[in-house]
């Protein structure tokens, strides 16, 4: 399964500055507003430390790591729900996402346009959430009306969504995301699933600094930090024009030793991506043969045939057993054969909860 991020901002946060630096792509930033206009792609390895100790023992043709897309969605501005500056565009291009990266300016730099008054993280959070909301105002407004109706005839079923609309949309006239809504039941979900709501996505905050602030928080960020703390979301602290320097080494020696020089013991990419896994419930398992060892990407909880549904649905279809390392086993005992010998390997069944880390191989027959 693939996991798709959208990056979204005021225009001149970082956030594209960000993007080109976690995807590599050059010459997408500029110092302008709207210097983005249509929406940029980039599809980003995730890097896993645990796929090059697997790598290393047992030396494949080829690694493969599992990948995060992420999509650069043009700078949004107050009145952008009801079209301003490229509202409605940028808007639709959110709802194809699994999770939203609001990236937020908390550094000082004249020389950085910023059209709106002093450097506000606060003020700038709630202009972007305004918008989602106002946007998902807009869309369960059309629904109520259509399913009204029905309701009105005495539909029973259109009663129920009905209901939920309702409140969804007295939520949302209160300033709040439609995620948080309370006591939320199975049918309300239902009834806005169609909607694809904004404010429905999980949510990560990238508070953009400057070097000096790679270790601690600023005033701005601890603004940030307080005004988010009731969306129980994280904010992760990175220093976007650093990590454009990052992106720029590709020897993963070479690369640690500048990290260590600014005393980073990962990159902001490293941050960011384990903040998305964690926000959308994602772990990783590994399948490793001579031919290639492989990152697999899964939700939490899922058991072993809908992981082995991810490489081939045939796997899924014709499942009959899983064989499991754990990882820990696999890299103290350097190979399957010894894990197999020392009884570390396991046969699991259809019920298994697959754990973050194994290594897993498939029995199966279609």
């Amino acid at each position: 399964m693939s996991l798709r991020c959208g990056i979204v901002g005021l225009p001149n946060v970082g956030k594209s500055t960000l993007f080109s630096a976690l995807t590599s792509i050059q010459n997408v930033a500029a110092n302008y507003e709207f210097a983005t206009i249509d929406p940029n792609i980039g599809i980003v390895d995730v890097p896993d430390p645990r796929l090059y100790a697997i790598s290393d023992i047992v030396n494949p043709q080829r690694i493969v790591h599992t990948t995060v897309e992420f999509v650069d969605i043009a700078g949004l501005v107050k009145g952008a729900s009801k079209g301003g500056g490229r509202g409605n565009a940028f808007l639709s291009n959110i709802r194809d996402v699994d999770a939203i990266i609001h990236v937020v300016r908390c550094f000082d730099d004249p020389n950085v346009v910023r059209s709106i008054g002093p450097v506000n993280p606060v003020s700038d959070k709630e202009v972007i959430e305004m918008e989602l909301q106002f946007k998902d105002l807009d869309s369960v407004e059309k629904k109520i009306g259509k399913v009204e109706r029905t309701a009105k005839a005495g539909d029973a079923k259109a009663k129920v969504e009905l209901n939920a609309l309702l409140r969804y949309k007295a939520h949302l006239e209160q300033g709040k995301n439609a995620r948080t809504l309370p006591d939320a039941t199975e049918d309300d979900k239902e009834a806005v699933a169609d909607l694809f709501l904004l404010t429905m996505k999980p949510m990560l905050y990238i508070a953009n600094v400057d070097e000096s602030n790679l270790h601690e928080d600023n005033n701005y960020v601890k603004a940030l930090r307080e005004a988010v703390k009731a969306e129980n979301s994280d904010i992760i602290r990175i220093c976007a024009a650093l990590e454009s320097q990052i992106a720029e080494i590709s020897d993963r020696e070479e690369r640690k030793m500048f990290l260590q020089e600014y005393g980073l013991q990962e990159s902001g990419l490293d941050l960011l991506i384990r903040g998305a896994y964690a926000l959308l419930n994602l772990i990783t398992y590994f399948t490793a043969g001579e031919k290639e060892v492989r990152a697999w990407t899964i939700e939490r909880g899922w058991k072993a045939p809908q992981a082995a549904g991810v490489i081939h649905s045939d796997f899924e279809r014709g499942f009959i057993k899983a064989e499991v390392i754990k990882l820990s086993d696999y890299l103290t005992l350097k190979s399957e054969t010894a894990c197999k010998e020392a009884g570390k390997m396991a046969m699991q069944g259809k019920d298994y909860v697959v754990e973050d880390g194994d290594i897993m191989h498939f029995r199966f027959n279609v």
